[in-house]
């Protein structure tokens, strides 16, 4: 026979404890009996149960009820979906059915019926695994409804770098090898990473994205895997993590590069076994996702600085994809630009206006440090300030951005060439002090004088 459900029994009658664990022992998988009522907030927080049987009355010569109501109530605080069956005797049966108008889900009458008993604490079982499906399908379902309000945007371009990706995303979309994308800030990774995702057979399923260098230590584990309630200061209810949401579909972990070595071993183990275990929980849960991962970062390099590790990375990058950077995809630049150009002027309710032919010239011939995302951001300045019908060159405001380009190749001093230096770094880590520092191999207390010297916006 195989057993099923955890079960709590609390009743002062240690006879009556001892009758029902005989009996019950035999059709569960976890049995706790309690003659003190007060062990019950460290038993419930101690082990996740499906059903609390609950005697109404505990101290000698009292029959009110009160004792049950009381611990009914605190119960459910320490977890609502907990369905708990009362234990009464037959002249409190009234107060019994009260109680349910509280949260009591049933009630067994003394002397019970060993056929009824074990029916009705199975069916508990059953309505509390239910509960607790239901709670975590709404919360897949808010994981999901955020990802809907996402914007899908079709990968736009005809140069040869980016259709050379595009053959690659076609051929790796059906399998479901783990994928590592890489490039600069701004290169479309997590729009590449969604377009695998709509090409897969998990398409009917949820992506989620989580970006890495945006969560701290303290938060990852809790984000990624879940906790359960009380299982730290805040964690005010059950909660599943990013990986149980996207169970069944693909889970796109950006900015793995910033990882620390600690959150990088958990999450290996997570790969390696395709379970997670929530904070404060005992119970693991059994993952299937697709892992698609991105970074700007030059693993290699961390590699070889201690930074990253190298068996992780074998877990990451069956398939490896390399985004071009906006300045090599030759034309691109305007069939994006007059695309974000129509958006936008739909958006703000004006006239489309061409661009001169000296404004392409100029858009073409631009670096694009920022790469897609800087060049969305320059369109839609433009069509904000700009009224005429014809976008000239100045209308994009690119000139105080060539330094990037031009680094070297005009006389500068030293304390200019170090501001470039610490900005393009700021770019690059989209503003990671810690990561700006390693990478210029400077102390964090200098970087902040620095760029509080050179009045560096980051």
């Amino acid at each position: 026979m195989k057993k099923n459900g955890k079960l709590l029994i609390v009743d002062d009658n240690k006879s009556v404890l001892s009758s029902l664990k005989l009996f019950l022992k035999h059709h569960f998988e976890l049995l706790d009996i309690c003659s003190n009522p007060n062990q019950i907030p460290g038993l419930i927080t101690k082990d996740k149960y499906d059903v609390v049987l609950l005697d109404m009355n505990f101290s000698a010569g009292v029959n009110s009820g009160n004792e049950g109501l009381y611990w009914l109530r605190e119960v459910l605080k320490l977890d609502a979906s907990l369905v708990v069956i009362l234990f009464t005797a037959y002249g409190d049966v009234n107060l019994a059915v009260n109680a349910m108008k509280e949260g009591a889900t049933d009630f067994i009458l003394k002397p019970w019926d060993n056929k009824k008993l074990l029916a009705t604490l199975q069916s508990g079982v059953e309505l509390h695994r239910t509960r607790v499906q239901v709670e975590k399908l709404e919360q897949q379902k808010n994981y999901l409804q955020k990802d809907l309000n996402q914007q899908f945007v079709n990968i736009i371009g005809e140069s040869d770098a980016i259709k050379k990706v595009l053959s690659t995303v076609k051929k790796v979309a059906a399998t479901d090898a783990n994928i590592l994308i890489l490039g600069e800030n701004g290169t479309g990774k997590e729009l590449i990473a969604r377009e695998i995702h709509q090409l897969s057979s998990r398409k009917k399923n949820i992506f989620l994205g989580v970006d890495l260098g945006a969560l701290s230590d303290n938060l990852f584990e809790s984000e990624l895997f879940g906790h359960v309630k009380g299982s730290f200061t805040d964690a005010k209810e059950d909660r599943i993590g990013r990986f149980q949401a996207a169970n069944k579909g693909t889970i796109f972990l950006d900015e793995i590069g910033n990882l620390s070595m600690p959150m990088q071993a958990k999450l290996l183990s997570v790969l390696q076994n395709r379970v997670v275990t929530p904070i404060g929980s005992n119970q693991q849960d059994e993952i299937d996702v697709r892992l698609i991962c991105a970074t700007n970062a030059n693993i290699q390099k961390l590699i070889s600085t201690d930074r990253f590790r190298e068996d992780l990375l074998y877990r990451i990058n069956t398939i490896t994809i390399e985004l071009p950077p906006l300045r090599e995809r030759d034309n691109d630049v305007l069939i994006i630009g007059e695309h974000f150009l129509k958006q936008f002027a739909q958006k703000y309710g004006k006239k489309l206006p061409v661009i001169h032919a000296e404004a392409k010239e100029k858009l073409v011939s631009y670096s694009w440090p920022g790469n897609i995302r800087e060049l969305r951001h320059c369109m839609e300045r433009a069509i904000i300030l700009t009224d005429s019908e014809v976008l000239q060159a100045n209308d994009f405001h690119l000139e105080q951005k060539d330094s990037q380009v031009s680094f070297g190749s005009k006389p500068m001093s030293l304390e200019e060439g170090e501001r470039v230096i610490i900005e393009n770094s700021l770019k690059r880590n989209r503003g990671n002090i810690s990561q700006v520092a390693k990478e210029l191999n400077v102390g964090r207390q200098t970087l902040y004088r620095k760029i509080e010297k050179y009045n560096i916006l980051h």
